[in-house]
């Protein structure tokens, strides 16, 4: 394959494009290679071929796309930095999953990142943003990386019996107090703390905010996901691995047509309803 000499015109690389003999395949394999150069970059753009201007185009937009994924990712990681810069050499972040379904347990994730972890794990973000095998692909790379992790569950009877929001706080503090040694500092989704003495801080949208909620809401979504298709296996009538237990039409249409199953949350004012139905159909 022929390369750009280097220190050309680039009026005359323009003009000799074509001669200098690069394919519109070469050219490819040129792009992909690296960061070919602005002059050469710009004898490409002025390549008459369509092909090779198309090239350039698609280039560029993927090193725009590199370029504002550093600077998220820069700035996901901002708040550990902050801390960090305060005196706080071990940060947990925060998160769980399933507080909506109207099945199965809520699971907590306390996750204390380390230091270098950004380039060891591209594309962390938000949970709720991402496919199911992008969680999985993350999930393992986090757990490849080193991340300490702890894990919470509250269970559907503790749920019932204490309400959502109090089952997710217990779930919080369980996944802390697993992470040994102790964190110094702690970062929550959410408005509420978690129940012990450590100095914390609670973020509104902390998953989408703060690079350790996000591997924690990773964690948590990946684990509780798992609970739900063994679950599955349990209660196949139902379908708890396609909703994870969530109020989709099948779901409710499964509750109408088998009843509530041992995993099910009767506390939830959906299920309620649905059990005032069929009490008054039983009648």
């Amino acid at each position: 394959m022929a390369v750009p000499p280097r220190g050309l015109d680039p009026l005359a690389a323009a003009a000799g494009a074509r001669r200098a003999g690069l394919t519109v395949r070469e050219i490819a394999a040129l792009l992909r290679a690296g960061d070919p150069g602005r002059e050469w970059l710009a004898l490409l753009a002025a390549d008459p071929r369509a092909g090779v201007r198309r090239l350039v185009a698609q280039w560029r937009r993927a090193r725009e796309r590199e370029r504002r994924e550093r600077e998220r990712t820069a700035a996901l990681f901002a708040l550990e930095r902050a801390r960090r810069a305060e005196g706080f050499a071990s940060i947990a972040g925060v998160d769980e999953a399933g507080v909506g379904p109207l099945a199965g347990p809520v699971v907590a994730a306390a996750v204390i990142l380390p230091e270098a972890l950004a380039a060891a794990v591209p594309g962390l973000r938000d949970s709720k943003t991402l496919l199911p095998d992008e969680r999985e692909r993350l999930y393992a790379a986090l757990l490849a990386a080193g991340v300490r992790v702890g894990i919470g569950l509250a269970d559907v009877a503790e749920i019932d019996r204490v309400n959502i929001l109090q089952a997710t706080r217990r779930a919080w503090r369980r996944a802390v107090a697993l992470l040994l040694p102790r964190p110094d500092y702690v970062l929550i989704d959410g408005r509420y703390h978690v129940d012990l003495e450590l100095p914390q801080q609670a973020i509104i949208d902390g998953d989408a905010l703060c690079a350790s909620i996000a591997a924690a809401s990773i964690i948590a979504k990946v684990t509780r996901d798992r609970i739900m298709q063994e679950l599955d296996a349990r209660y196949p009538e139902f379908g708890f691995g396609a909703h994870k237990g969530y109020a989709t039409s099948a779901h409710l249409a499964a509750i109408r047509r088998f009843g509530f199953s041992p995993v099910h949350r009767r506390s939830f004012l959906p299920l309620r309803l649905f059990q005032q139905d069929l009490f008054a159909a039983q009648a």
